[in-house]
């Protein structure tokens, strides 16, 4: 059985135009209302530019001819498309990802209003997605009449969003200049084929982010290059205390992706990724090096290409980074090292570094076959800024190794730079439940 469903056009000329005083929105839509239309289609489309970042205008293919839009086709154009919406309401972050691109660049902004859509349920939304981006790539025909080149635009999906964003550049044969997708979506897409779903064929450069891929989002890589966010699943700051409400705190996950780019927009640091086959591999200090990218790790945000200037492009690229639980998310990267005495029991160290007021602490299980530890801490400054460093034996219990002989232990930043020597400690031994501490004298190199 076919599913029935109307497509809104809207008829160009016809209330287009909109008062100096009358700003365009999103829509909101009820249970009743999509009961009442059952499946109905309905694409709009409203436009922010630095000359009206705070009041969004309507726009379709014919805003470009007229004179009160302020569309211009020689600048650059990006385009924001929301995802699956499960109570029919607007998302609220649409134009603040507008107005954060805006801050960045001086570009058009087209934000993709497709909520009567995307509501309710699921399967039928998925179903329909195809023909929200047919109704889009109407759009880009017709602005590319009016001087727009496939290469101007950036694509920017949010989870189900991405995948209309590939879908877009399927139909253009993969020329639209990029597509960057917001923790795209998981279910009903891990599977599919990459006709179906976003894939590093859909735009000159693919980027994904993704930050809950065991759940909501996508596990699979879908770009040229994949920023997994501390291991891709359970995000830091999504504790679920914070949250007044389950579902607050079930998509928290999933929506830490969109808060973390529009943060990298800023440009206040930089977040940027490390290849590596796995996330256990990344956590271990088995990857610690950019050399797959010419030494230069590629960043989150609008760099081109994320930085990366090889060629030809790298597909499906692995990329992890560890980020803080608030804004601006960065955290700096520290490889420990550690080579202990064998162990007759087993035990456990607590590492714990510290810049001033703040620290960030690791427990190390220590085994009797194991001499030699690595692993990636984040830490929120520079290894250069970091003041001391402390080892304490926590295993408290009899069964444990009652004193630690080590034979040293060394922090370095990562990636790692052939230039830069670790810092290290040599030989000191903790008795159970002692603290051993070792203050750094440094100063970080000023440019």
């Amino acid at each position: 059985m076919h599913s029935l469903y109307y497509v809104l056009l809207l008829p160009p000329g016809l209330d287009e135009r909109q008062e100096d005083d009358q700003c365009a929105d999103l829509h909101n839509t009820t249970w009743r209302e999509y009961q009442q239309q059952r499946v109905r289609l309905q694409v709009q489309y409203l436009l922010l530019t630095r000359k009206n970042m705070d009041c969004a205008q309507t726009f379709n293919q014919t805003s470009p001819t007229e004179q009160t839009s302020y569309f211009n086709p020689s600048r650059p154009t990006k385009v924001i498309i929301h995802g699956y919406r499960a109570l029919g309401r607007k998302p609220s972050w649409v134009k603040k990802l507008g107005q954060a691109l805006l801050q960045a660049e001086d570009v058009n902004v087209v934000l993709v209003d497709w909520v009567y859509s995307a509501s309710f349920a699921y399967n039928l939304v998925v179903e329909n997605y195809k023909e929200v981006a047919l109704q889009i790539s109407v759009l880009i025909n017709q602005l590319q009449n009016h001087g727009c080149t496939l290469e101007s635009f950036h694509f920017i999906g949010v989870s189900l969003g991405a995948h209309v964003a590939g879908f877009v550049g399927t139909l253009f044969g993969g020329k639209i200049g990029r597509i960057t997708g917001l923790d795209p979506a998981g279910p009903m897409f891990k599977g599919a084929d990459t006709y179906d779903r976003l894939d590093p064929s859909d735009a000159q450069f693919v980027d994904a982010i993704h930050t809950d891929s065991d759940y909501f989002g996508i596990s699979i890589p879908v770009g040229h290059v994949d920023f997994f966010l501390n291991g891709g699943k359970d995000q830091t700051g999504c504790a679920r205390s914070r949250f007044p409400s389950m579902y607050g705190y079930v998509i928290c996950d999933h929506m830490m992706a969109l808060h973390v780019y529009m943060s990298a927009l800023n440009g206040s640091c930089q977040l940027m990724g490390i290849p590596c086959s796995t996330y256990e591999d990344f956590l271990k200090g088995r990857c610690v090096d950019c050399n797959v990218f010419k030494g230069k790790c590629p960043v989150i945000g609008l760099s081109e290409n994320s930085g990366i200037a090889i060629s030809p492009l790298p597909k499906e690229q692995k990329l992890f980074l560890l980020t803080t639980s608030v804004s601006p998310f960065c955290a700096r990267h520290i490889l420990l090292e550690m080579e202990v005495s064998q162990l007759d029991k087993r035990a456990e160290i607590e590492v714990a570094l510290r810049t001033e007021n703040l620290e960030t602490k690791q427990r190390l299980r220590l085994q009797t076959d194991t001499v030699v530890y690595r692993t990636v801490m984040a830490h929120p400054t520079a290894l250069c800024e970091i003041n001391s460093i402390s080892l304490k034996n926590t295993g408290a219990r009899f069964y444990r190794q009652g004193e630690i002989h080590v034979k040293s232990v060394c922090v370095s930043d990562l990636p790692s730079h052939r230039h830069e020597e670790p810092l290290c400690v040599n030989s000191m031994n903790i008795r159970r439940g002692d603290l051993w501490s070792h203050d750094f004298v440094q100063l970080c190199d000023v440019f």
